[in-house]
């Protein structure tokens, strides 16, 4: 999967696609609103500035903000001043640079 549209579509379907990365599948399950299974996989890989910064992203999520400002340290990040939604398509963007192509 290359394109943010791709992922956005595939959210549509009842599985993440087999393409998507371990932070970017963390993102999908986030957008199907199964915040278990994205924590499952973001404590999975521990350490990793993607999954850190999810993981504050589903702690913050749950109000659980001590814990979060824990995991947004560990990614290097502040929490952000705006709202779960905007923070999760701002996490998608990055996960998902667009691309451009070349005029031929």
């Amino acid at each position: 999967m290359t394109s943010r549209d791709q992922f956005h579509a595939s959210l549509q379907t009842q599985a993440p696609p087999p393409t998507l990365s371990l932070s970017q599948a963390a993102l999908w399950w986030i957008g199907k609103k199964n915040w278990a299974e994205a924590h499952r996989l973001v404590q999975s890989a521990e350490g990793t500035r993607e999954c850190d910064r999810i993981h504050a992203l589903l702690h913050r999520q749950e109000g659980d903000l001590a814990n979060a400002r824990y995991w947004y340290a560990r990614a290097d990040a502040r929490m952000p001043d705006q709202t779960i939604i905007q923070e999760w398509e701002e996490l998608v963007r990055q996960a998902f640079p667009q691309t451009r192509t070349q005029p031929s």
